[in-house]
């Protein structure tokens, strides 16, 4: 460790409180290039500077937390002047890393696109990803360099994440739309979940740039944990007397598409892409293939019903006409769906209401309740393995605990109807 250095104007609160409170800095040098910069602010505590000379000429500067002024120090934001003076030498000795020749440490913002630059090559949802770094990462860290990046500030950033109310979708030009701030136990799960997710994004692109050695250390943000215990969302799924409710609310167009995800459990996406040839009505299977949600194709199978389905409402299409298209013939878009399933749930009387992706839970469900066990379902879905199966359907597929009550818990002295008609006939 480097031998601190002494200050007489800057080394104490006392003194640095007695400088001029003019946007000023008072620097004092600690090494060789490396000077420790204090301004003094008009309220509340001053601040700390790094001030690096670059090997081609100039400067390098940037803020490395506030002076314990006014606050007790805790060595991450609140800084003494000697925990300045390590800070300072940790930013000079990354900075001056030989894998960059123009002594100059990634901003975030760089980092995403080198994270980028590798994920269109190695991974699917790139929209997805990019649409989070966009909103939610770069406008908060996008100038910040990576070195800066303190446990602190993501921490507080994810929390805020949390607690804020979900973005609505938005026409291009106008004022983007909110939903409701989360007040309940069920919103702030789903909420805490999404920020989790976003933070596994952030955490990716500063994972990926220390591994390919463009900062030094990743302790900042290996220090953040994920919110616990968001994975675990009450699954939503409609009875068998709801759905036909559901089905008959449809105008024409969208209730082909309610159909076929009750018989397929597919997803929006995979059936508004799904044309005539990816149904083979001799074998009652259909070809679903892979997007952005599945790393791989699957055969999904029908049964008697749903192959009628899809034989009466393909009669007479060539192969590579769309299976679903809208009442005016074009194609369904993205998010299409969403008013028409919230006007049908209003019609059907459905409540709370549901969104399209149920309608998949539903087909799961259904299946559970009937004695499909998790290795099928997980395969009808295309889930990658049961895990997530389970976290959604093994309650329903479990008839083991079922049966164990209903054999082995005592009545209590209590008859059911069926007991009282059974002893009055005795």
């Amino acid at each position: 460790m480097a031998r601190s250095v002494r200050s007489k104007q800057i080394e104490t609160r006392t003194n640095r409180l007695r400088l001029p409170a003019d946007d000023s800095i008072v620097y004092v040098s600690i090494g060789d290039g490396l000077s420790l910069g204090y301004r003094r602010k008009k309220k509340g505590n001053g601040s700390w500077q790094v001030r690096l000379r670059k090997t081609g000429g100039g400067y390098l500067k940037h803020g490395i937390g506030e002076a314990d002024d006014f606050m007790e120090a805790n060595n991450d934001t609140v800084l003494t002047f000697y925990q300045a003076q390590e800070k300072a030498r940790e930013f000079a000795k990354e900075a001056r890393q030989p894998f960059r020749p123009t002594d100059k440490p990634i901003t975030v913002e760089k980092a995403a696109k080198h994270y980028m630059d590798w994920y269109r090559n190695n991974r699917k949802d790139i929209k997805g990803t990019q649409c989070a770094i966009d909103t939610h990462i770069l406008p908060v860290f996008g100038t910040k360099l990576v070195m800066e990046l303190t446990s602190l500030e993501i921490r507080r950033w994810h929390e805020k994440l949390a607690s804020s109310p979900p973005r609505r979708r938005t026409r291009a030009g106008d004022k983007q739309a909110f939903g409701e701030k989360p007040t309940s136990s069920e919103r702030k799960r789903s909420r805490r979940s999404t920020a989790n997710r976003i933070m596994t994004v952030l955490k990716a692109i500063l994972n990926r740039a220390f591994q390919d050695e463009l900062v030094a250390d990743d302790s900042a943000w290996r220090r953040v944990k994920p919110f616990p215990n968001t994975d675990e969302p009450i699954t939503r799924f409609l009875t068998e007397g709801e759905s036909r409710r559901l089905i008959n609310a449809c105008r024409p167009d969208f209730r082909l598409l309610i159909k076929a995800a009750l018989f397929t459990g597919c997803r929006y996406s995979e059936l508004v892409r799904l044309q005539v040839k990816d149904i083979n009505l001799d074998t009652g299977l259909i070809y679903v293939s892979a997007d952005a949600k599945s790393n791989k194709g699957r055969h999904v199978p029908l049964s008697a019903e749903g192959l009628q389905f899809f034989r009466e409402i393909t009669i007479g299409m060539p192969g590579t006409a769309d299976v679903f298209t809208r009442k005016d013939g074009g194609r369904w878009g993205k998010n299409h769906q969403s008013r028409l399933m919230g006007a049908a749930c209003e019609q059907a009387k459905i409540e709370p209401a549901i969104g399209f992706h149920e309608l998949r839970h539903t087909y799961a469900s259904l299946l559970a309740q009937a004695g499909a066990d998790l290795l099928t379902i997980s395969k009808l879905l295309g889930h990658a393995d049961t895990r997530i199966t389970s976290r959604h359907y093994a309650h329903l597929c479990d008839k083991t605990l079922a049966k164990a009550v209903q054999d082995l818990l005592p009545s209590f002295g209590h008859q059911t109807e069926n007991a009282k008609v059974r002893a009055i006939s005795g």
